[in-house]
């Protein structure tokens, strides 16, 4: 997997960042070597990460890596820019998608998000914010309440590709429309952007409608307005209301002209119906496509979930803030890695499943390529086939189906 990286990217890296000026004794690559290997290991503490490197030094110097000692990772990752790291996953990322121009191209898998994506022909975005727990009496930079500790990324991933497009990882103290300006400011024209009402920034949504990105997110409860016009709606169906308003209140009179779309519909969540109120800047698209939007947002949380579930985003290697983000950085590089090595392995299972499968393999001499291709998958059909004596629990066969069942032993 690491020779997905090319090295004229950490080298080139590490010049800029100045990593490379102190690393004389534990190589940048050594570094960047260790941090992935603690992701897929799910190494439990800096003494696991060591020690494992330590006994496998034969095996990782084949990649011109070296085992670090605890206390050259624990410098390491509290002196060295993580800059290094983001910068290095930006640009692998890059080099992924130019090698191989399907990479990227289409989501993984069968998710049904995919159903609701393919009427558009634009790249759609999603933006949302997770939470990192952290160590409360060990992190005073990341007080998040009066006892907790955090830190926070805001994503914006691309929908129809399923991986990031835009990170920012900081405190999680600071309200999320604060980051909205940032995770969207590399939106083209065109683009759909879709986020949560925390990102709500009626300044900023404006900007966005000038620069001629579309968006589509929930209305806060307070959110003062007057209907200019109602919009058809179909009778019987999930959609309330359709609108078209403008908001009201001091604080937005420097917006007057500017109109918005409300669309109050019941949308089933958790297997219930309830009532939500969406807001938009396109007026051409129907109101069951507007709701069907913001349904496709929930895969943001599906990634989120991905990737905490499988990499080591639970519990953190260092205290200080650039330990966490290099942490962090590695694991999103990680996620990449593995997501390309599924694309040229034709992987047909989950993601977790992948994980699963590398992490076993990591000490064998494999083709990783290979391995994916084979693993897991056989021929024919899977469809159950259903049989006369597999009707009934055992012991509870009626008498026909018992005779019939001996005889055909």
């Amino acid at each position: 997997m690491l020779k997905f990286i090319p090295r004229d990217i950490i080298q080139r890296t590490a010049r800029e960042t100045g990593v490379d000026v102190k690393a004389r004794t534990y190589s940048v690559l050594s570094h960047l070597g260790t941090m992935l290997f603690a992701q897929l290991a799910h190494a439990l503490s800096l003494n696991d990460v060591c020690d494992w490197l330590r006994l496998k030094a034969r095996a990782i110097a084949a990649f011109g890596l070296t085992p670090p000692s605890r206390n050259n990772l624990s410098n390491s990752n509290k002196v060295r820019d993580a800059r290094f790291a983001e910068l290095v996953f930006w640009r692998t990322l890059a080099h992924l998608q130019h090698h191989d121009r399907s990479f990227g191209r289409q989501r993984p898998g069968g998710n049904a998000g995919r159903s609701l994506l393919h009427r558009f022909k634009v790249r759609i975005h999603a933006v949302d914010s997770t939470v990192m727990e952290l160590v409360a009496n060990c992190m005073n930079w990341a007080k998040h309440r009066r006892r907790k500790a955090a830190a926070k990324m805001h994503l914006r991933l691309g929908l129809n590709s399923f991986l990031p497009t835009f990170a920012i990882v900081d405190t999680a103290g600071e309200h999320d429309n604060k980051r909205a300006r940032e995770v969207c400011a590399g939106l083209e024209e065109g683009e759909v952007v879709v986020f949560d009402k925390a990102y709500v920034d009626f300044d900023h949504l404006h900007d966005l409608d000038l620069r001629g990105v579309q968006w589509v997110t929930r209305a806060k409860d307070n959110l003062r307005y007057r209907a200019l016009r109602n919009l058809l709606v179909k009778k019987g169906g999930n959609v309330v209301k359709d609108q078209i308003v403008k908001l009201t209140g001091d604080k937005f009179k420097h917006l007057t002209g500017w109109t918005l779309r409300r669309v109050e519909a019941w949308v089933e969540v958790d297997g219930e119906l309830r009532l939500m109120v969406f807001i938009t800047n396109n007026t051409a698209w129907s109101a069951g496509r507007v709701c069907d939007l913001y349904r496709a947002r929930w895969d943001i949380e599906v990634f989120f979930k991905q990737v905490k579930q499988t990499l080591k985003l639970g519990d953190f290697l260092g205290h200080s803030a650039n330990a966490i983000r290099w942490q962090v950085w590695t694991a999103l590089l990680l996620y990449v890695l593995l997501r390309y090595a599924a694309h040229i392995g034709q992987w047909g299972h989950s993601f977790t499943r992948l994980f699963a499968v590398v992490r076993a393999a990591m000490w064998e001499r494999l083709d990783l390529v290979g391995l994916l291709r084979s693993y897991g998958t056989a021929g024919g059909s899977f469809t159950l086939l259903g049989a006369s004596h597999a009707a009934w629990l055992p012991g509870f066969e009626p008498k026909a189906a018992t005779s019939h069942g001996t005889a055909f032993a």
